[in-house]
């Protein structure tokens, strides 16, 4: 969850210098000029959110401005940054390794697994999020910025865990995957997050990364969607949040080559002017829908047509073919039973009935 404090655990190396990392697939130039010469995507909870969008190795600019950033919302401030970027010898940091799913495990295990991994690579305090998500982006795409966090083993946020849970659930045709995200207010301000939602067996729960432990992953044990969605909200409440609404998109396909996008709010839940009982409802014919497969993306829907005055949207109907005279056939000829091939071939009239010696020249004799 993205909020007005953070706190910088663990750096990362501008690689430029140091080298050791490719470069990103997919780095672009930042264009500024829409932002007023800043890289600012967003303000949530009344912070500033950037986005590294020059890949690996991340350029100067992308690296002083991060520290910047860090400086004016850390308590320590300038003197922890420089403590840091002064100190001769650093640590170096862990490098987890990738699980691997194995046919012994069960499903919640792989599931807890991948969580296990996703909080060594710990949560991003730096205000900057190493990896550009657009979630407009095909799947395939997104897919090949998870195997980008998978080498560079870098902090990540929620968004990011999302994209990284999809890629490493991929090989489970049994579990579904699907966004659920949350608008929370809290002291005047307004918070996002974002979790991957998980269907397996009957049950519910989700993976995801936040700076709060109860609001990340949970275990594949509520019967419904609607049990899921409560127990998020009451621990937003232990932390004093108001959840404002709720988007949930669809089904996530296993396909990795995938060229079609995540919906990512196929339903949204205005759940502060809802009752309990209507959000459940609504939660529950969705979750019916979705397990139906019944829902289709917004981005395959045909586009609405405009009316224009005076004309109809029908298709205009073509000229009907006139129709064909049947033709009657001879009745003198008769047809023999149907053989393997298909074909109806006329019956040998000139047989008589003792010459006649099988059951099927006389017996499955069909008239028309």
């Amino acid at each position: 969850m993205t909020g007005s404090s953070s706190n910088a655990s663990r750096s990362a190396h501008p690689k430029g210098d140091k080298g050791g990392r490719s470069r990103s697939s997919h780095a672009r130039p930042v264009d500024t000029t829409n932002n007023g010469g800043s890289e600012e995507e967003d303000k949530d909870g009344g912070v500033v959110f950037l986005v590294n969008k020059s890949g690996f190795p991340i350029d100067g600019q992308t690296w002083e401005r991060m520290w910047s950033h860090v400086a004016k919302v850390h308590p320590s401030g300038k003197e922890m940054v420089e403590t840091i970027r002064n100190a001769l010898c650093l640590a170096k940091p862990s490098i987890p390794s990738v699980p691997n799913y194995k046919a012994s495990m069960t499903i919640p295990e792989w599931l807890q697994a991948i969580q296990n991994y996703m909080k060594m690579l710990q949560y991003n305090h730096t205000g900057t999020q190493f990896f550009e998500i657009r979630k407009s982006r095909p799947l395939s795409g997104l897919m090949e910025s998870a195997k980008e966090m998978t080498r560079e083993s870098l902090p990540i946020k929620c968004l990011e865990a999302v994209i990284l849970g999809i890629y490493l659930t991929n090989g489970q045709p049994s579990v579904e995957r699907f966004p659920i995200s949350f608008k929370s207010h809290f002291s005047g301000n307004n918070f996002h997050h974002v979790v991957l939602g998980i269907y397996f067996n009957g049950r519910y729960g989700s993976l995801g990364m936040s700076r709060r432990s109860e609001l990340m992953d949970k275990p594949l044990i509520y019967r419904t969607l609607s049990d899921l969605i409560f127990e998020f909200e009451e621990s937003y409440k232990k932390y004093l949040h108001t959840v404002k609404k709720v988007k949930i998109g669809l089904y996530v396909p296993h396909e990795p080559h995938s060229f079609q996008p995540i919906e990512w709010k196929q339903l949204v839940l205005n759940v502060s002017k809802m009752m309990r009982s209507e959000i459940r409802k609504e939660l529950e014919k969705y979750a019916r829908d979705m397990r139906m497969k019944i829902l289709k993306p917004a981005s395959s829907r045909s586009p609405v047509r405009q009316r224009s005055r005076g004309k109809s949207l029908s298709p205009r109907r073509r000229q009907a073919s006139p129709q064909r005279r049947p033709c009657r056939r001879d009745k003198s000829q008769k047809l023999s039973p149907l053989r393997l091939t298909g074909v109806f071939r006329p019956a040998v009239l000139d047989k008589k009935g003792g010459e006649l010696s099988t059951l099927n020249e006389v017996g499955y004799q069909l008239r028309i």
